[in-house]
């Protein structure tokens, strides 16, 4: 059976660790509620994929969470898109 001649130092084992790691997700935002969400998935908070209607989110709520969330997509609804110059435009 093999046996290593000298022990792996700390830092040895973590330069070659160095690019084992999970990387943070990439999100998109839900075009009606504007919140973060995985790409291609349904949103979660709103239930809505390209336009419609998947998962009914108000159903299990109470009546109390039920208003609130339809005051919270109310509001994002009505929020103004910010129309960019061409200065801002450029410089993305």
């Amino acid at each position: 059976m093999a046996v290593p001649k000298k022990r792996t130092t700390k830092s040895r084992q973590g330069k070659r660790r160095l690019h084992i790691f999970v990387p943070e997700p990439k999100l998109a935002t839900c075009p009606k509620c504007k919140k973060p969400v995985l790409p291609h998935t349904v949103c979660l908070h709103c239930g809505y994929y390209k336009g419609r209607m998947i998962i009914d989110v108000f159903k299990k709520l109470s009546k109390k969470e039920k208003k609130k969330k339809e005051k919270e997509l109310k509001e994002a609804e009505k929020a103004p898109k910010k129309e960019l110059s061409m200065e801002e435009l450029s410089k993305k």
